[in-house]
């Protein structure tokens, strides 16, 4: 049975910034104990102390998640500090705005290598951890992108597919065994956090997220709600589900649905002029903030909230409503 929240001990990666400080702030006033893995450790010191102010034990210990030595010390010192395990989020990220031609064959190791070695490095960590206690819940950072690719994001997109698939399997196998281990994978939209201050760019300006875009604190949400009712996938943002829907209906009716006028092209472009700063291969200066500069393209969402988080009383109808919208649409975009 899953622990309520103030019972549990949660580990966090990728925890200083963005959509992890945002789940840390969530689960620390819900009254989980924290574990905080960041690369970043001046962003990091900042939630650490917000959240020891509020009365939150709260645990940091400096992890690249792309090393494995650095991931199995985390999960032991979680253990040694707090006992147990209850929820590990493997949320670290990095990203690459540019064509597939651009991007360099090292700098699509270091993302596949942060973004989807970092995630095994972390369910391998916790595994073990979570079958002695026989009981855990794993939470993976996919993306609307774990369903379709965008251009200028080949890197990042083949990522969170690859995300995707890992989890699945690892799904399948851990209900087999019935060990009483869950895995949930969240797939947001676009969201307003410092990644895109934070990604490689070659675009010559600033990267955006292409709208419709969501606050960071909705995926918050949807990660703590999944530590605490575990569910198979959660879809953040309606564009996420629709950008879904669409891909199973006809992958080549989307990508002209993408592309017709460079429409996905320039609507990633931002008026900002690029930083020339990233994270790919290290930290750099950072507030630690959670919203990134694009609060101008924020859409409320309820979608998440009614369709998505519990209780779900009409799921269901979703796809079957989108499918009819989209094929209408679609047809008469293309």
């Amino acid at each position: 049975m899953t622990p309520q929240l103030k019972d549990q001990v949660v580990v966090i990666t990728g925890a200083s910034s963005g959509i992890g400080r945002a789940a840390a702030l969530r689960f620390g006033k819900a009254g989980s104990k924290l574990v905080l893995a960041p690369r970043n450790i001046v962003g990091l010191e900042a939630v650490a102390y917000e959240l020891r102010d509020m009365g939150v034990e709260t645990l940091v210990v400096p992890t690249d998640v792309a090393d494995w030595e650095q991931v199995e010390q985390l999960a032991g010192q979680a253990v040694y500090v707090f006992g147990r395990i209850d929820t590990w989020v493997n949320d670290a990220g990095v990203g690459i705005y540019a064509t597939a031609e651009q991007t360099l064959i090292e700098e699509v190791h270091q993302v596949m290598q942060t973004n989807y070695m970092g995630m095994v490095h972390g369910v391998m960590a916790a595994l073990p951890i979570m079958k002695a206690q026989h009981s855990g819940t794993i939470i993976n950072l996919g993306s609307v992108e774990s369903q379709r690719a965008l251009p200028y994001h080949a890197a990042y997109s083949a990522s969170k597919h690859a995300i995707k698939a890992y989890t699945e399997a690892l799904r399948m196998e851990l209900e087999h065994e019935k060990n009483g281990i869950s895995v949930t994978l969240i797939m947001p939209a676009g969201i307003n956090t410092p990644f895109f201050n934070h990604a490689l760019s070659r675009l010559g300006v600033l990267p955006q997220p292409a709208p419709p875009v969501y606050k960071p604190e909705l995926v918050a949400e949807a990660i703590v709600s999944a530590a605490e009712h575990p569910q198979r996938d959660i879809y953040v943002g309606g564009a996420s589900m629709l950008f879904t829907i669409m891909e199973r209906i006809s992958p080549r009716l989307t990508d002209k649905f993408m592309t017709t006028g460079g429409a996905m092209f320039r609507l990633q472009k931002s008026s900002m002029p690029d930083t020339s700063q990233s994270t790919l291969f290290n930290t750099i200066p950072d507030s630690g903030r959670i919203t990134g500069d694009f609060g101008h393209l924020v859409k409320p969402s309820l979608y998440t909230r009614v369709f998505e988080l519990p209780p779900k009383p009409v799921r269901i109808l979703v796809p079957a409503l989108a499918a009819v919208g989209l094929v209408a649409l679609m047809n008469r975009r293309a």
